[in-house]
């Protein structure tokens, strides 16, 4: 029975000395535990921040009023940088063919200018216009008006003509610079109108309870400002660079008028002379 005793006591002794060596590692292990819930708290606080409050809340969970509204103004958007992309294409075009319209005062002929001039061009339409009405001064009513105002005014319709080429979409981009901050602000209303009826069906004004209306309401005025800025910015621009652009096609045209006109005259006294001979 002796042996039995010793090993009991043994066996006591060394439970004590297992369990001292074994604490360490156990606190060890239950600290590094904490430390990793510690460090990967902010990460997801920070997630469900953004999934609540972001942009693509307002997009998910916005209602019909809320999202229509966006809708309305990311088609401002698209319509505004397309018709401003296209307008600067068709202004550098345009500037291109003014320098190529220089030719035409090197042609031993108006004929001989147009066929220099490339198809499409503002230029070679107000030249062709301008001969045509040389050739088809016909009709009761249109003779009765003289060879110089018809000329002036064939040549005047088609300056016309181009300007209102160039000035397409502009008012497009007008009506987007003045109404793109209402649109937002409209947007605003609703997300404060939401704000409020948080408040009031909880009782209480907590942050987590206003945060996304008001988040919402800030989007959409941050949104209506993105949108009518870049309008107002690029209607400004078009305008000034379509009146440098006018002045070379009116400066053509009006040059135009004096060399088709003494052609007409030249002809005509020619064919008096014929006559007369």
């Amino acid at each position: 029975m002796a042996p039995v005793v010793a090993n009991s006591a043994f066996a006591a002794d060394a439970a004590p000395a297992v369990a001292t060596a074994q604490a360490p590692a156990a606190t060890e292990a239950a600290t590094a535990t904490v430390a990793e819930l510690a460090a990967e708290t902010p990460k997801l606080a920070t997630k469900e921040v953004e999934s609540a409050f972001g942009m693509a809340a307002l997009l998910k969970g916005g209602d019909i009023v809320a999202q229509g509204t966006l809708l309305i103004m990311a088609i401002m958007s698209m319509g505004s940088w397309y018709i401003l992309i296209t307008k600067i294409i068709d202004q550098v075009k345009l500037s291109g063919q003014a320098k190529d319209a220089r030719k035409f005062w090197k042609a031993a002929s108006v004929n001989a200018g147009i066929s220099s001039l490339k198809e499409g061009s503002p230029f070679r339409f107000i030249a062709e216009a301008a001969v045509s009405s040389t050739q088809h001064h016909e009709g009761a009513l249109l003779e009765q008006i003289d060879l110089n105002s018809w000329v002036t005014m064939s040549i005047q319709r088609s300056v016309d003509k181009v300007q209102s080429r160039l000035q397409d979409g502009l008012a497009f981009l007008a009506t987007v610079g003045s109404t793109a901050p209402f649109v937002g602000l409209f947007g605003t209303v609703l997300g404060i109108y939401h704000a409020l009826i948080q408040i009031g069906s909880s009782g209480q004004a907590s942050i987590d309870k206003v945060a996304g209306p008001v988040g919402e309401a800030l989007i959409m005025t941050a949104i209506g400002l993105g949108v009518a800025v870049p309008a107002v910015l690029g209607y400004n621009f078009v305008v000034r660079r379509n009146k440098s652009c006018m002045e070379e096609v009116r400066a053509f045209g009006a040059d135009l008028h004096s060399v088709v006109l003494s052609g007409v005259m030249s002809k005509a006294a020619a064919n008096t002379a014929k006559k007369v001979a």
